[in-house]
C-alpha cells in the first residue's frame, strides 16, 4: 500500500472529527499487524471493499469516546443502539471519501456493526492490515484498512 493510499484514509478520519466534533483529532503513524489478530475496541464499523481493490475498512473505538462524541454532536441518547449507529456511520464515511478519492469502481459495502471483540473479522492470513491510531481528546481508536490490489 502507498503512502498516498494510506494519506486517502489518514485525511477522511481528520475530516470526520473536525467536520462533525469541531476538535482536534490526532493521527499517529499507521503500522503494519498480521491479521491473526485484529485490532478492536469495544464497538466496531466493518465496511467490506470490492472492485479493483478488494478488502476491508474498519473503525473500532471505546464506548466512552463513541458516547462523548455523539454528546458533542447534540445527541444525549447515548445507548447502545445510537453507539452502534455512530461507529458505522464513522466507518462509512471514512469509505466514502476513500471511494470519492479512488473513483466509483471503489464498491464499498453497508457497513456492519460489533459490539464486542470483532470475532467476524475475517481478514486474510496471507495479508496484512495497516492500522492508524487515532487519538480524540484522551480517547484511543483505530482504523484498520486490509486491502488487495492497491
Amino acid at each position: 500500500m502507498t503512502e498516498d493510499t494510506l494519506k486517502v484514509f489518514i485525511d477522511g478520519v481528520v475530516r470526520y472529527f473536525q467536520h462533525t466534533s469541531h476538535k482536534e483529532v490526532k493521527v499517529g503513524a499507521p503500522y503494519l499487524v498480521d491479521n491473526r489478530q485484529p485490532a478492536s475496541f469495544d464497538y466496531t464499523g466493518i465496511i467490506g471493499i470490492s472492485g479493483p481493490y478488494r478488502g476491508t475498512v474498519y473503525f473500532t473505538a471505546p464506548r466512552a469516546l463513541l458516547s462523548h462524541l455523539l454528546l458533542s454532536l447534540g445527541e444525549q441518547d447515548t445507548s447502545t443502539g445510537n453507539i452502534l449507529d455512530l461507529v458505522g456511520e464513522v466507518a462509512n464515511t471514512i469509505a466514502g471519501n476513500a471511494r470519492a478519492a479512488f473513483g466509483h469502481e471503489f464498491m464499498i459495502s453497508v457497513p456492519v456493526m460489533i459490539e464486542g471483540a470483532p470475532s467476524q473479522i475475517q481478514l486474510p492470513v496471507d495479508l496484512r492490515s495497516y492500522v492508524i491510531p487515532v487519538s480524540w481528546k484522551s480517547y484511543q481508536a483505530a482504523v484498520v484498512i486490509c486491502l488487495e490490489g492497491v
